[in-house]
């Protein structure tokens, strides 16, 4: 076919305006989510835009404090613990979740994820904790800094990277809201409508990544969390402004199903400002601060709980127990010895770089502070050593059931103790901490390939969702340092999925054309 012929002038601009709307992949949300599905989409050697609402990227992933979890990891083996991907799935299950397909691609590609974050992007994760509901030390972070905000800043300052080189394989929108999906023909979602924060209406176009986390702090009078947890909606909360549920509500506008919405997070420690107790935006105390062996104590020196049981069961035990009331909010004392301190110093440092926690010379100057008998703060502490003295004698000879199975001799189930002992006469950092809502479970309801469903069961094409956008991989409730595996797990699988899809597409597309031009040769 000839430049002046008439068909060629026909079809060229057919393939170019195909061609335009899918040579890339749109990731809406720029936390950590989003973040590793980009760099995997730039990895397949495919272009990518990603577009926050915010004015920088982030999202809730930079507050994440614990760390990640990951088994079988090369900073694992190298400590000697002997961990697998079929007990993290176990503890995993135990733990809250109900989809073994989900949690399966969730804990075997854990060790994957842990060492490309240190291998692709050079951050630290060579400290290994164990967390509440884990049997084995396997939640990483690096030796400075809150581990969310690490990891997450090694995958955003690497994309800025790529973006700012010019070489046009990645585009990063900020101010820039996305209001709704675009679908083909065919029902796949083919792109986006975004609002500039100049007010300009504009399309992108390409199978879309949703990654815009959950809603945890939509309080509206429509939102999620108040049609689905209206009894939640008066508790304070971790998340920023910014985590309304927009991915979901455009998502189920297009057919997406939306699972375990009724599942929402509530963190037993969000940390009290002494000065502004009742603010609604709390920061959290990392789950790391107990891991470590921080105790919690109520307003009469005492133990009440398991520290390092499930989040939901440490809240619950808070709601029973009796604690100290600042303003309308009730407290309790999360109490770290000295050893404890400083195994953990960053995060000590931080918070009272804060205003919430303090440090003291010895519990008698707590003690004073609060007006709780030294005396029975010394025999809780008394008690806890010798009862960890006998766990670790005659680990099954106790006569309680241990959270995680076996025995334990602490009537609460405790059988892991750190940083012992515990003595009055030492330092001590203590924060007050109050169950906050921390994590939305439920949310678009996707595969193991992180496609996103119809009620049917049947998947939308082009169409996915990671992070807390997500919904079903954590069941009723979430373990410790899965959040953030659960970003990058499932932003990877999102973005291979996206550009197997794309490239797919663009095949069909092409043998469609060719299919054409023989039909036309043959004219």
């Amino acid at each position: 076919i000839s430049a002046s012929d008439p068909s060629a002038r026909v079809q060229r601009p057919r393939l170019a305006a195909q061609t335009r709307s899918m040579q890339q992949v749109i990731v809406v949300g720029g936390g950590l989510a989003g973040l590793s599905a980009a760099h995997t989409v730039l990895e397949h050697g495919i272009k990518v835009v990603v577009i926050d609402k915010n004015a920088f990227f982030g999202g809730n992933s930079t507050k994440a404090t614990s760390g990640i979890n990951g088994a079988l990891t090369r900073a694992q083996r190298n400590l000697k613990i002997q961990d697998s991907p079929e007990i993290f799935t176990e503890d995993t299950m135990k733990g809250g979740a109900s989809r073994p397909d989900l949690v399966r691609v969730l804990c075997e590609e854990s060790a994957p994820a842990v060492d490309w974050i240190t291998d692709a992007f050079g951050v630290d994760l060579s400290l290994v904790s164990r967390l509440g509901g884990h049997s084995m030390p396997r939640t990483h972070r690096g030796k400075e800094r809150f581990p969310g905000m690490t990891i997450t800043y090694g995958l955003m300052e690497k994309l800025e990277s790529v973006a700012e080189s010019g070489d046009g394989r990645a585009r990063i929108m900020l101010k820039t809201k996305v209001t709704k999906l675009l679908k083909d023909k065919d029902g796949n979602v083919c792109g986006c409508e975004c609002v500039a924060a100049d007010g300009k209406v504009f399309q992108e176009h390409g199978p879309v990544i949703i990654a815009t986390g959950g809603f945890g702090a939509d309080f509206a009078e429509d939102s999620l969390l108040t049609k689905h947890r209206p009894d939640l909606a008066a508790l304070p909360t971790t998340n920023g402004d910014h985590c309304t549920g927009d991915g979901l509500k455009m998502s189920a506008a297009v057919g997406a199903d939306l699972v375990d919405l009724e599942w929402v997070q509530v963190h037993p420690t969000g940390l009290v400002h002494p000065g502004e107790p009742d603010a609604k935006v709390k920061f959290l105390a990392a789950e790391a601060l107990r891991g470590v062996g921080g105790v919690l104590l109520d307003m009469e020196g005492n133990r009440f709980c398991n520290e390092l049981g499930r989040r939901d069961y440490v809240t619950s035990m808070m709601w029973k127990s009796k604690g100290v009331k600042l303003g309308g909010t009730t407290g309790f004392f999360l109490c770290l010895n000295g050893k404890a301190s400083q195994e953990i110093a960053w995060h000590c440092k931080h918070y009272k770089g804060r205003g919430i926690m303090k440090s003291y010379k010895n519990m008698e100057e707590f003690a004073k502070e609060y007006k709780i008998p030294l005396a029975n703060i010394d025999a809780t502490f008394k008690e806890y050593n010798a009862l960890a003295e006998k766990q670790a004698k005659d680990p099954e000879g106790g006569p309680y059931e241990a959270y995680g199975g076996g025995k334990s001799w602490d009537k609460w189930g405790k059988k892991f103790y750190s940083n012992l002992p515990l003595e009055v006469s030492d330092a001590f950092h203590v924060a007050i901490v109050t169950p906050v809502i921390h994590y939305c479970m439920g949310g678009l309801s996707i595969n193991g390939d992180g496609e996103c469903l119809t009620a049917a069961q049947t998947v939308i094409g082009g169409l996915y969702g990671a992070g807390e956008a997500a919904g079903g991989i954590h069941g009723n409730n979430r373990l410790g340092g899965n959040s953030l595996l659960d970003c990058v797990v499932y932003g990877r699988v999102c973005g291979r999925s996206a550009a197997r899809f794309l490239t797919a597409q663009n095949i069909k597309y092409i043998e469609s054309m060719n299919a054409g031009s023989s039909v036309a040769s043959k004219l």
